[in-house]
Order: C-alpha cells, then sequence, then structure tokens
C-alpha cells in the first residue's frame, strides 16, 4: 500500500471514531455532581471489617461534612496534612471547636449507619458513641481515617463482645 492510502485509511478511522463517539452520546458529557453529604447514602452490605471500616469512613466524612457546609471530597482533601486542614479551616472560617464537634459529629453518624446496616450491634453501638463523643479532634480524625481499628473496637471491645454482634 503506498502512503497516500494508509492516510486516507488513517483519516477515515479517526473521523469513524469520532461519528461513534457522538452516536454514543459523548457531545454531552457531564461530570456525576458530587453528592449531598447530608442524604444519607446506602451501605452495600459489607463483608468483613474492612469493607466496614470503608463505609464507616466514607459516612463518617459525610456526616463531618454536612455538619461543615462542605463536600465530603473538599474534606477528605483538607484532612490528607495538619497544614492542610489548617488551610482549610482558614479558607471556611471554621475555628477548632467546630472543627471537633464537626468531626465527632461525624463519627456518631457513622457508628450510626454501622448500626443500621448491621455491621455492629446495638450494644457495641452505644458504647461507641460514648466513646466518640468525647474524642479529642485528632483522634477522632484518625477515627475517620481509619475505621477499621474503632470497629474492630476500643482496646478490642467488639472482639471480646462478639457474641452481641448481628
Amino acid at each position: 500500500m503506498s502512503g497516500r492510502v494508509l492516510i486516507a485509511l488513517s483519516v477515515a478511522a479517526s473521523a469513524a471514531l469520532v461519528l461513534i463517539y457522538l452516536a454514543a452520546g459523548g457531545s454531552s458529557y457531564e461530570p456525576t455532581p458530587v453528592a449531598d453529604p447530608c442524604q444519607p447514602r446506602e451501605w452495600r452490605h459489607p463483608e468483613g471489617v474492612e469493607q466496614s471500616a470503608q463505609q464507616f469512613a466514607l459516612s463518617a466524612l459525610d456526616g463531618a461534612a454536612c455538619e461543615l457546609g462542605v463536600s465530603r471530597e473538599q474534606l477528605a482533601v483538607a484532612l490528607a496534612t495538619p497544614e492542610a486542614r489548617a488551610e482549610f479551616a482558614a479558607e471556611h472560617g471554621i475555628g477548632d471547636d467546630e472543627l471537633e464537634t464537626a468531626f465527632r459529629a461525624g463519627v456518631v453518624r457513622g457508628i450510626d449507619d454501622a448500626e443500621d446496616a448491621g455491621a455492629i450491634g446495638g450494644i457495641v453501638a452505644d458504647g461507641l458513641r460514648a466513646v466518640a463523643q468525647r474524642l479529642p479532634v485528632d483522634e477522632a480524625i484518625g477515627v475517620i481515617e481509619d475505621g477499621g481499628d474503632f470497629l474492630n473496637g476500643v482496646g478490642g471491645v467488639i472482639d471480646d463482645l462478639g457474641d452481641l454482634l448481628p
């Protein structure tokens, strides 16, 4: 084949690709809007502590973001480093007390959602809520970032009370 034929075939293939893309709705692409953190999200039937911890972290982030009036994604980025958290707080005019209240509320929401999903039992959830309401802000952030240890129980509470789990 000559060079001109190859170029013509390449142009035709490119044009066909663009036409197929447009026919499939490619001209009207819009990114998925950010979900409202104040709206409840369904847990996806977690299997095991790791999946429960992931669901817990998302619920807790939603709860804290809702309290602060920001998106879960904005808050997750702000938790990456202490500097990012300070910048986030300054940018949004949020004081330490408001941050602490929001993070505690987020942890409590995560516990509520975990209980509703059957990931933890009611008695254990009550105990974890009592702990969550007294967590210092740095500890609350740690719980949100790694809910696995919290769901496994403070000091092994869930392991010791495993017969209370559904």
